[in-house]
């Protein structure tokens, strides 16, 4: 009689066609919002003269599971994102994320709002409007 393999299926699997999002970041605490930085030019301490931190969290984990990609404890999490640059994992508080992102979409609506009125002004006929 042959032995049957059985092989006990996890419950998330990872691709095998190429299609892994390689910087997906997991073991997130609440109440942040996570993303890769790129450590190149002085981009890491702009972002941290703005809030964000960077994680020394060994439970946060960049990417699909790895065998050998030990973290010691209360080192930053990074990752490699190709062309010898490393990327690090950053965090901010929510809220703060919150409030630099409404200062983006004010001035953004305020810009869009002069160049309507800039085109309503210059033109002889027809009709503008801006929707979102």
């Amino acid at each position: 009689m042959k032995e049957q393999l059985t092989q006990k299926r996890t419950s998330r699997r990872s691709s095998i066609n190429g299609t892994r999002n390689v910087l997906n970041i997991s073991g997130k605490e609440p109440g942040f919002v996570y993303r890769v930085v790129n450590d190149v030019g002085d981009r890491i301490e702009q972002l941290k003269e703005i809030g964000y931190e960077i994680v020394e969290d060994s439970k946060v984990q960049v990417g699909d599971r790895r065998i050998a990609n030990p973290t010691k404890e209360g080192s930053p999490v990074k990752v490699s994102v190709g062309g010898g640059v490393q990327g690090y994992v950053m965090r901010i508080r929510q809220e703060w994320k919150d409030e630099d992102q409404a200062k983006k979409d004010a001035h953004v609506d305020k810009i869009e709002q002069g160049l309507v009125r800039d085109a309503k002004e210059q033109s002889d006929y027809g009709k503008i409007t801006v929707g979102k």
